[in-house]
């Protein structure tokens, strides 16, 4: 409830704040795991997170 009322004041969702926080802990970790722990996506999505924000790592992964 703190938290709506805060978010709605700032004229945001926790939505779209959780929208946002997504790729920027992938672009600080290049970790699906760590995703996985703090958002609970998908395997499949955390990869796609994690590829899109550091695709000179994951090039040469076998697909």
């Amino acid at each position: 409830m703190l938290f709506q009322r805060t978010f709605t004041r700032a004229g945001l969702t926790m939505h779209q704040v959780r929208q946002d926080r997504i790729p920027f802990e992938a672009r600080q970790h290049a970790d699906p795991l760590h995703l996985m722990r703090q958002f609970g996506p998908s395997d499949g999505a955390a990869m796609r997170y994690v590829t899109a924000a550091h695709p000179e790592r994951t090039a040469n992964l076998p697909r």
